[in-house]
């Protein structure tokens, strides 16, 4: 936090010296106001919310349906065939080009962003999860089957939980995708959201709530990347030595 406090300071200093266009660049104290502003009236918080809950959606889908695809090509070779080479095609597509055909497909709703956000943050969890069952000690999985463990309760009790590390780093990839995509979209064509109300402060020259609102949307992301990280130790610690 040192660090970001010593810019927020240098940079409200330089503003005070002029050195900085207020026109152009803000002062940090003129975005304070802004904010404060936004949050009375309603704005920020409506707005906020309406991004949350489609980043949530799209994120959660994303997170459940990649680790299944991925666990399943891993144990299926025939699935493996099909889907490998869409994998190996789609995977290098800037994911913001989906954002125009799916608002033609599913309108300027909450269904083209959360499909955005799905479709673009699903095949780094795929991979993930494709190479983390595909790593899994086969001695492990032996074992396992030795003592009567088999099917899908060899997957869900041996094969995911070994492959549990791996899984976990691409669904924070996927997480820290969501709110670059979710901006994308809603700056894009939407008529609520933060990506949208960005727009709406820059169209009418609003510079000190447009760029708390992107404050805002970068310590939203932050503060759901330290919640992650602080979910997925609980969730490894049966893996630390006692």
């Amino acid at each position: 936090m040192i660090p970001i406090l010593l810019v927020v300071l240098a940079w409200e200093a330089a503003a005070r010296a002029g050195l900085l266009d207020p026109a152009l660049v803000p002062a940090p104290a003129a975005i304070v106001a802004a904010l404060v502003r936004l949050t009375a009236e309603g704005d920020l918080l409506a707005n906020a919310g309406a991004s949350l809950w489609r980043g949530a959606a799209g994120f959660a889908l994303s997170a459940a349906a990649g680790t299944a695809l991925g666990t399943v090509m891993a144990r299926v070779p025939a699935v493996e065939r099909f889907v490998q080479p869409l994998v190996t095609l789609t995977f290098p597509l800037p994911k913001s080009a989906l954002i125009p055909v799916l608002m033609i497909w599913l309108g300027i709703g909450d269904a083209s962003k959360i499909a955005v956000i799905f479709l673009g943050t699903l095949l780094p969890v795929v991979v993930s999860a494709y190479n983390g069952v595909r790593g899994v000690d086969p001695f492990v999985v032996w074992s396992a089957r030795n003592c009567g463990t088999s099917g899908v309760r060899l997957v869900l009790r041996v094969v995911i939980p070994a492959a549990l590390p791996d899984i976990l780093a691409g669904v924070r990839m996927a997480l820290a995708l969501t709110f670059v995509l979710l901006v994308s979209a809603e700056l894009l064509v939407a008529r609520d959201g933060l990506g949208y109300l960005i727009s709406l402060l820059g169209e009418g020259g609003q510079y000190p709530g447009m760029f708390g609102a992107a404050i805002v949307v970068s310590v939203l992301g932050f503060a759901a990347d330290r919640a992650y990280l602080a979910a997925m130790r609980r969730l490894l610690r049966w893996r630390e030595p006692a």
